[in-house]
């Protein structure tokens, strides 16, 4: 008899793609990630507000801190890229909530509120769109063509995304879709955005360009020996017609935001090095409360990274 492929078998080969596209774009460099390839790594604690146990029945939201580790990070996979390089924009940001007893869940957001694709096909389109395409292809290039398919794709990449000062003055978002559910059931479908309590600052182009290629790192280094920094963690939630299973779509700013807490960060892992190597962020490392919506790329995102891991930690 012959075999139907199903959508988990299909999304397998489409991440396996995507991994070799990343390879082929950044090249290969053993004991990295296969894109935001350079980090630091910080530590903290995070502590909620009553407001976020009444969205969400998730352990971390009752109100008593939990450690987190977080990683800060540049675009693409390349480990030396200087930050201030605007091909390392948007920067990324990772969380891990130690939970009581041990769990762990995480937030995986960027500094840009939405996505280039909203399936994992289209992930793997537009990056071999953008790689098939030379200064001499033909009119109109293979990425010209995506785009002309793809608007909201066209639109993301229109949308400015400016160089921060510092990692701690950039707000990052959660992209995709998470169904929050309290204690008497109700749920309601979120995105995550995460906001610096110091503001937002960025930098000219021109000015990033010629700072020193580790410069948000030192500079982050610097302000931490100052004193905390601290970002407000909040969700938005979606109105009844807004799309969750498309993250090129990005929900109106004046739909109703939650603030859930506040992360307070008070050191640099002076092992951030390797440290980084080790420690697996994944948006499918979910607890009691949250829960995966419709959006089909957290799932496609955690094959993904399982490969990078793999190839990370030198898994055969």
């Amino acid at each position: 008899m012959p075999t139907t492929s199903t959508p988990q078998t299909n999304n397998a080969v489409l991440a396996e793609q995507a991994a070799n596209l990343f390879l082929q774009a950044f090249g290969d460099h053993p004991g990295f990630r296969l894109a935001h390839a350079k980090g630091i790594v910080c530590e903290g604690t995070f502590a909620a507000t009553p407001d976020a146990k009444e969205l969400s029945r998730a352990s971390h939201f009752s109100g008593k801190p939990v450690p987190v580790i977080v990683r800060f990070s540049n675009a693409t996979g390349v480990p030396q890229i200087p930050d201030g390089d605007p091909n390392s924009n948007p920067k990324g940001m990772s969380i891990a909530f130690t939970l009581p007893g041990g769990e762990v869940t995480d937030i995986v957001a960027n500094g840009q509120n939405g996505f280039p694709a909203g399936t994992p096909a289209d992930f793997v389109g537009f990056l071999g769109s953008l790689l098939a395409t030379r200064p001499d292809s033909p009119k109109p290039t293979p990425f010209e063509q995506f785009l002309a398919a793809h608007r909201n794709t066209a639109r993301f990449l229109s949308t400015p995304n400016p160089q921060p000062a510092s990692f701690a003055t950039y707000s990052y978002f959660g992209n995709n879709c998470f169904i929050f559910v309290n204690a008497g059931g109700k749920r309601q479908a979120t995105r995550y955005q995460i906001v610096p309590l110091a503001g937002e600052q960025h930098l000219d182009p021109a000015v990033a360009a010629a700072k020193s290629p580790d410069f948000l790192a030192v500079e982050l280094q610097n302000r931490i020996a100052k004193g905390p920094v601290e970002f407000r963690l909040q969700v938005q939630i979606a109105n009844a017609t807004d799309p969750t299973s498309d993250a090129t779509l990005v929900w109106p700013d004046d739909r109703k935001k939650v603030v859930l807490g506040t992360i307070r960060l008070t050191s640099v892992d002076p092992n951030s090095a390797e440290t980084q190597k080790k420690l697996v962020y994944d948006p499918t490392h979910l607890t009691d409360g949250i829960e995966l919506s419709d959006d089909p790329l957290p799932a496609f995102r955690t094959q993904v990274y399982s490969i990078s891991i793999a190839r990370r930690l030198g898994a055969k």
